[in-house]
């Protein structure tokens, strides 16, 4: 199975040319480490840039450049400052053609739970909720089961919904999956991941039809 770092760089094949993609935190903050070197993409965070580039080295930080985690980041040449205002009038006015999202749940309709867990005390959503009503290509990043080893991918959300029917995709340490009527349709599985690992993992229903073949990166 894969690890964070896997996640991402499978994730980043989704990327296309041309696009703006919004990361969420999380695993999707990986993702522009592994973009191929041959296409052009503008990283959007929402707390107000646009030309996110890679994680800096250690030693090459810089405390006032970070993205909506907070984490460090490095810009690429002609990137832009601006405030929430702005930047969520890009998200709104989808001028976003791709937004990858960790979650703690999804269910088999698309509706995704990834901002609060009862009984534990948050800071607030974020631009979450923004983002899952605007955007029309989300992609969730996330392990497949959670630490008791329970399905993340159920038929019916448990937790707060942060979004209703909005995923497209969702990309695991096990599987590659897409929302489909009906449930997940696996479309690839991780190396050395058996077809019957990840029926065991999936808690809604899923679909298999033909050889499923193995993800590349």
């Amino acid at each position: 199975m894969l690890d964070k770092i896997g996640i991402a760089k499978r994730i980043a094949k989704e990327v296309k040319n041309g696009y703006y993609v919004n990361l969420g935190i999380g695993i999707p903050t990986l993702v522009a480490n592994y973009v191929h070197k041959d296409i052009e993409v503008e990283f959007q965070s929402e707390n107000g840039v646009l030309g996110m580039g890679p994680f800096p080295f250690e030693g090459d930080e810089d405390a006032d450049i970070i993205n909506a985690g907070k984490q460090t980041i490095t810009t690429l040449p002609g990137a832009s400052f601006f405030d929430s205002a702005l930047s969520f009038s890009m998200i709104r006015g989808k001028h976003v053609h791709l937004t990858i999202l960790g979650a703690m749940e999804v269910a088999a309709n698309g509706d995704i739970a990834n901002w609060k867990i009862p009984g534990r005390m948050v800071k607030g959503m974020g631009g979450a909720m923004d983002l899952v009503a605007s955007a029309e290509n989300i992609i969730v990043a996330m392990m497949h089961t959670n630490k008791r080893g329970e399905s993340k991918l159920l038929n019916k959300c448990t937790l707060p919904l942060t979004g209703v029917g909005c995923v497209k995709k969702i990309v695991t340490n096990l599987a590659v999956l897409e929302v489909v009527k009906g449930g997940f349709k696996l479309l690839e599985r991780a190396p050395n991941v058996s077809i019957n690992t990840i029926k065991q993992a999936t808690a809604g229903p899923l679909i298999i039809e033909g050889d499923i073949p193995v993800m590349t990166f």
